[in-house]
């Protein structure tokens, strides 16, 4: 492509170090689409003929056909996928062909091919997120009133409905979609027609380009438009906050499924077993997904890296863009699948679950308000419920164990009805604040969720 400057050919090592094909051949559908686009403004700027933007786009489809079928024949001495398409299809139409690259750069070319990639590959990570909110929202409602420990420093904190804790995965996942249109948005504005820099003396209809491609508007400034990569970096970093999201999700089920814990039986279709240990059944999946978040976040660095240092405009290091941003891509779609079909084959077990949560200290901050309700003071209601349990731990038993004087032994104004106060099913419905997972409140979230979900 460049053989009349050069009087010396490319040393093969050379090649096999600054080859791309082998990874952005992935391109090559929104390659074609956007040079048949781009073969619309040649003819209306008057340097093709109807016949020869015809014969291209011809040219172009039947390429793109080939390579659906396996049966093009991809060459690193092209480089890259724009040259290899390009390449074939100046053999096949001769001049005609050679006439396609005019007032374009891969500068551009390769700008406007990655947008078209990203946006239809958010589309599908989008579709992915939202069935796996799908799925939890499914197995919440299945899961109806089981009540388990919620942790913090996962130590048994208060109880919560099971479904009150898939549900916050879903409100998680929704911001993650949020960060995902956001980032689509920013995304898809036409940067073709910038050239390698400064455009081309050359006019082409660039509006005409984007709405031929879907884009609301071009980009403004062509030295910006060839060395943007900002909408990648932006979806690297949705992608490794989903990916935080789908380990946690991993983190859970891996505990819920312990020996430990018993919540939950992970299907055998998404666990594995050992090589020595025939008991095993382990839960792969979920711990493949905690571990592939690593790269999710190293993918975000190494193209932050790449790009820190960078003067304009364009420079051969964004080729380092595309192996980050592919595995990415392949990383999200796949742990979303994989997480999926592993939440909605688990089989939960309530009755395990309750056993847990119906522990009387977990309601230990519940008798701390039945004193404040008595005008205690909370910092003091807070002290005199510590000693309550500490007493009982004295005594080798549960608050639910202690007698009406053993209360009174701590403080005068707890009355009979403070047994009451330690009754898991009477507490569970005084948690009705917005957000809070009284039982309705739960049911009343599922059914928006699924008719959010359903529209």
């Amino acid at each position: 492509m460049w053989k009349g400057r050069f009087q010396t050919d490319t040393a093969p090592a050379v090649k096999h170090y600054g080859e791309s094909i082998s990874f952005d051949w992935r391109l090559y559908r929104h390659d074609i689409r956007g040079s048949i686009a781009h073969a619309a403004a040649l003819e209306k700027a008057g340097i093709l003929t109807p016949g020869e933007k015809q014969s291209i786009e011809s040219g172009l489809l039947a390429i793109g056909a080939e390579i659906d079928r396996g049966e093009f024949d991809f060459s690193i001495d092209l480089e890259d996928v724009h040259m290899n398409i390009e390449s074939a299809l100046t053999r096949r139409l001769g001049s005609t062909g050679a006439k396609l690259h005019t007032a374009r750069s891969r500068n551009d070319q390769v700008a406007l091919d990655l947008r078209l990639y990203l946006r239809d590959e958010i589309d599908a990570i989008s579709s992915g997120v939202r069935a796996l909110q799908s799925v939890l929202v499914g197995l919440a409602d299945t899961a109806g009133d089981a009540v388990l420990p919620g942790y913090t420093h996962l130590q048994r904190a208060q109880p919560v409905l099971f479904a009150h804790h898939l549900l916050a995965y879903v409100e998680m996942l929704e911001r993650d979609l949020g960060r995902l249109a956001d980032t689509r948005t920013r995304m898809n504005v036409m940067p073709l027609g910038s050239g390698a820099i400064a455009g081309s003396t050359i006019l082409l209809d660039r509006e005409l380009v984007a709405r031929l491609l879907d884009f609301p508007s071009v980009t403004r400034n062509s030295m910006d438009a060839v060395s943007d990569r900002d909408f990648a970096c932006e979806l690297l970093a949705a992608l490794a906050l989903l990916g935080m999201h789908l380990s946690r999700l991993g983190e859970d089920s891996i505990l819920w499924a312990s020996s430990e814990f018993r919540f939950v039986t992970v299907d055998d279709a998404y666990a594995t077993g050992s090589s020595l240990m025939p008991q095993k059944k382990n839960p792969d999946v979920a711990e493949l997904t905690r571990g592939k978040t690593g790269r999710l976040y190293g993918n975000l660095l190494s193209l932050l890296t790449t790009l820190k240092g960078l003067p304009m405009t364009y420079n051969r290091d964004l080729q380092e863009d595309k192996e980050a941003v592919f595995d990415s891509v392949d990383t999200a779609r796949a742990a979303l699948e994989v997480m999926a079909g592993m939440i909605s084959t688990l089989t939960i077990h309530p009755a395990r679950m309750r056993a847990a949560a119906d522990d009387a200290n977990l309601l230990a901050t519940d008798l701390a308000d039945y004193l404040v309700l008595k005008k205690v003071p909370f910092r003091d209601a807070h002290e005199i419920v510590g000693k309550l349990v500490a007493l009982a731990a004295a005594r080798g038993c549960g608050l639910r164990d202690l007698t009406l004087p053993n209360f009174q032994s701590v403080s005068p104004v707890f009355e009979a009805d403070v047994t009451s106060v330690l009754d898991l099913d009477a507490s569970m419905p005084k948690r009705a604040a917005i957000g809070a997972p009284a039982p309705d409140n739960v049911r009343a979230e599922i059914a928006r969720w699924k008719k959010a979900l359903h529209a």
